[in-house]
């Protein structure tokens, strides 16, 4: 059974910095897009950033310049670096494993999220 296991989570203030860390055990295609969501209370899940297997990134446009995305292919870990935190990242952020094309039918991965609060 696949699993992602999200961790590096906290509160910080405005400003600050936070790594997430997340794992996937169990078989995870190399081919397969990763990357992070976040959700806030009463609001979508909204995509954060992601990296194809080759290295392609894509992010949101409120988090570009600040937040970096990468991968490590042997490992099956995708990683978020978090800087210049702003009160609106607050969310629960949830790491994603998509098949995408390469898998029919398409299936998705979600960990369990980790909560991260900026604020003063």
């Amino acid at each position: 059974q696949v699993q992602l296991v999200e961790s590096g989570g906290g509160s910080v203030q405005p400003g600050g910095s936070l790594r997430l860390s997340c794992a996937a055990s169990g078989t995870i295609r190399s081919s397969y897009t990763m990357g992070w969501y976040r959700q806030a209370p009463g609001k979508q899940r909204e995509l954060v950033a992601d990296i194809t297997s080759g290295g392609n990134t894509n992010y949101a446009d409120s988090v570009k310049g600040r937040f970096t995305i990468s991968r490590d292919n042997a490992k099956n870990t995708v990683n978020l670096q978090m800087n210049s935190l702003k009160p609106e990242d607050t969310a629960v952020y949830y790491c994603n494993v998509d098949s995408q094309r390469f898998r029919t039918p398409r299936i998705i991965y979600w960990g369990q999220g980790t909560q991260v609060t900026v604020s003063s």
